[in-house]
């Protein structure tokens, strides 16, 4: 018999491209995914070409894949509009940022949703918000997307994922013949960051504060103008990778990690407790996941 959950596994497979993120997706160990694709092979055949990127399937694993197509959409759109009986059609999603660099992934979710809860009033809170959990507090905002939480009365925090943060560096610049950059390199350098607070950024937080460091600074609002600093060798700056990696890509600035280990953020989905029970949250936040996992370049799902 075919059972829904290896459905699941194909087309989290074909929206991954590989076994890591599928697993990552799922919420599955790589064995136990492993373990799940040996037994569906043992009863159907080869699903995938072995060694191929991004997955190749076979004449199988297309064959089922059609069939999740026409089972899924079904099953999802009945699912929703079960709870739309159960709850109603009014809804409202008014979503504030604290991060500068979340608008190009979000932007698209956004789109998505859309299209599967029309009925719902989607709205981003323009601008930079350095407090956004206040904004819940204030019933001024609705979903919050905050770095590490604080523990916040009546506020529920639900992971969405962890993500590399790269040093960018001038492409002439002496640090590039580094393999990876320590605290004490940024003793002498022009650190040049966003105009937030030294406890909004992981760079401080998590490296030079501990080492007792305190480079001089230069702000900007915007992201391009950090990369249009780094590049005329102003300074240096620490960005998320997906936020900059089509400029590594064209060569425009060089990186480095961020310490031997590398330096990772993190990203939560804020909201008020009566909130968080919402359908249309709760699968909002599941498309960020999906679609950031997906497209996204140095991220894991937090669990």
């Amino acid at each position: 018999m075919i059972d829904l959950k290896h459905l699941r596994t194909l087309l989290a497979l074909r929206k991954t491209g590989n076994l890591t993120k599928a697993a990552d997706m799922l919420h599955l160990t790589q064995s136990a995914l492993s373990q799940q694709i040996r037994l569906l092979e043992s009863d159907y055949g080869l699903l995938f070409e072995r060694k191929t990127v991004p997955l190749a399937f076979t004449i199988v694993g297309q064959r089922l894949l059609e069939l999740a197509d026409r089972i899924f959409p079904v099953i999802e759109e009945t699912e929703r509009d079960l709870i739309r009986l159960k709850d109603g059609t009014a809804g409202s999603l008014r979503i504030v940022v604290e991060c500068h660099t979340c608008f190009d992934w979000l932007m698209p979710t956004m789109d998505i949703f859309r299209s599967l809860w029309p009925e719902v009033e989607l709205d981003i809170l323009s601008g930079f918000h350095a407090d956004p959990v206040g904004l819940l507090h204030q019933r001024r905002a609705d979903l919050a997307i905050v770095g590490t939480p604080e523990p916040e009365s009546n506020i529920v925090f639900r992971p969405l994922f962890h993500f590399d943060i790269v040093a960018l560096l001038a492409n002439s610049h002496p640090l590039t013949k580094e393999s990876f950059l320590r605290p004490e390199h940024f003793i002498d350098q022009t650190l040049i960051t966003y105009p937030v607070a030294d406890e909004m950024l992981d760079i401080m937080q998590q490296v030079l504060i501990p080492a007792n460091i305190s480079p001089e600074r230069r702000t900007s609002e915007l992201t391009i103008a950090i990369l249009q600093l780094v590049a005329s060798g102003r300074g240096i700056a620490a960005l998320p990778l997906w936020a900059v990696q089509s400029y590594l890509d064209r060569q425009y600035v060089s990186s480095r990690p961020i310490t031997e280990k590398g330096l990772k953020g993190k990203l939560y989905a804020a909201v008020c407790m009566e909130m968080a029970s919402k359908a249309y949250i709760n699968d909002f936040i599941r498309l960020i996941r999906e679609k950031s996992l997906c497209e996204l370049p140095g991220i894991r799902l937090l669990n």
